[in-house]
């Protein structure tokens, strides 16, 4: 029988479970784990499938960024979406890693010179280790340079993605329905509480009763065991007594 992990640290725990196997000795170990498959690239509806069933997914460098981005925007502005907070959540996480990943990728196009200088300097570190500091000071200069361009390209690129989002959150505003099924949520979700509540009443309660009951089953056997002894004193005195009188009788 092979044995496997889930989901999201089903690496972590192939990993783990593979060493253990591997500290007892065991052999064939591939016959008993199932060696995970990386994650693979999909494509946005793919994707909102796995974020309504709560299955993780993530963003690849090479995908077009935007059409994955407006796609999930798009859904976001459903019902069904709107309804569903993890859901919602799952999206706007994949977008943010859309971003990163496309401003990454857009430096690599502007600062392509920029890098390969910085692999040339890298090259000439190993070669020449006594100009390795003055490099160093170079490649820094140059690395906080790229780093500079990426965080403006991600704050004007999550700008636009704000806009867009507040969109849908004005239409949910300005949508009756929407608010109406948002209500009934809230409503439900009180609901579920006080009846949460209510059952943890009822178990204190029927907990204190039985313990009462206890308490009272405990004193009953003990008035019983005090009766029973003192019938037992008085059997015993009458005998002494019926034994006392007979030995006066004669």
């Amino acid at each position: 029988m092979q044995l496997a992990a889930s989901n999201p640290g089903i690496h972590n725990q192939y990993e783990v479970y593979k060493n253990m196997y591997e500290a007892l000795g065991v052999k064939d170990i591939d016959q008993i784990l199932i060696k995970p498959t990386p994650p693979q690239p999909k494509d946005p509806a793919l994707e909102q499938i796995d974020a309504l069933a709560g299955k993780p997914f993530q963003a690849f460098p090479g995908q077009d960024h935007r059409a994955h981005i407006s796609t999930h925007l798009s859904f976001m502005s459903t019902n069904l979406a709107r309804n569903a907070p993890p859901v919602m959540a799952a999206l706007e996480k994949n977008i943010f890693e859309h971003i990163s990943l496309m401003a990454q990728e857009q430096v690599e196009v502007e600062f392509r010179s920029e890098m390969q200088q910085l692999q040339q300097m890298q090259q000439m570190m190993q070669q020449n280790p006594q100009a390795a500091q003055q490099m160093q000071i170079q490649m820094r200069m140059i690395s906080e340079k790229i780093e500079s361009r990426k965080a403006v390209l991600i704050s004007e690129m999550m700008e636009e993605f704000m806009k867009e989002e507040n969109k849908i959150i004005s239409e949910l505003d300005n949508d009756p329905l929407a608010k109406l099924k948002a209500r009934e949520l809230d409503l439900r979700a009180q609901d579920n509480e006080r009846k949460k509540e209510a059952d943890e009443q009822r178990f204190n309660i029927d907990r204190m009763k039985a313990m009462m009951n206890q308490s009272t089953d405990q004193q009953k056997l003990n008035q019983n065991e005090d009766l029973a002894n003192l019938r037992a004193d008085t059997s015993i005195e009458k005998t002494i007594l019926s034994a006392k009188l007979k030995q006066q009788g004669k």
